[in-house]
């Protein structure tokens, strides 16, 4: 038994170019404690990471179906700019914080949650380059590798990957089963 058995995540990916080490650092951590990871993306073709990583999503995002799952990660790469605008992507996102869940995103994927309007007054980071615009959505930034604000988890991109997973997994491990 690992230390998060039991708990569901929805991973969110990119149709095409999502970061292969934000997707597979993450998911081998929480995996390694027990966890189940479900992978959904805008369809269910085998998607292809920007490094040649290949995953073939579980679900389709319109269909998940956040009340089975306990946190919701948006996994980054330049292909998570479909996700930016996009009302199923933000809708998710809305429910899984409304409800309490872990709600987070790596790399350029924090856009996505600003867009939804549930960062507004929170602190939180995104690659770098994408600061400008996340602060003009009422973010605060703080440009950590890694910042949780509440149920709300953020990561600035590849290299912030290990220590995202992490963040991730201590916050499932102090939510009650």
């Amino acid at each position: 038994m690992g230390a998060v058995s039991g708990k569901k995540i929805l991973m969110v990916i990119a149709s095409d170019k999502f970061r292969d080490e934000e997707y597979q650092k993450p998911r081998r951590i929480l995996e390694q404690e027990g966890a189940s990871v479900t992978v959904a993306s805008s369809t269910l073709k085998e998607s292809t990471g920007m490094l040649g990583l290949k995953v073939k999503p579980d679900i389709l995002l319109q269909n998940a179906d956040m009340s089975a799952y306990d946190a919701v990660i948006f996994v980054g790469g330049y292909g998570a700019q479909e996700y930016w605008d996009d009302p199923a992507a933000h809708a998710l996102a809305r429910k899984a914080f409304n409800s309490g869940k872990l709600t987070s995103a790596i790399c350029v994927a924090p856009m996505t949650l600003a867009n939804a309007g549930i960062l507004k007054g929170r602190k939180a980071t995104i690659w770098p380059d994408c600061a400008d615009d996340f602060k003009t959505k009422g973010v605060v930034y703080t440009g950590s590798p890694v910042e949780k604000d509440g149920t709300l988890i953020t990561g600035s991109g590849p290299d912030a990957a290990d220590a995202f997973g992490k963040a991730l997994l201590q916050a499932l491990k102090q939510r009650p089963s």
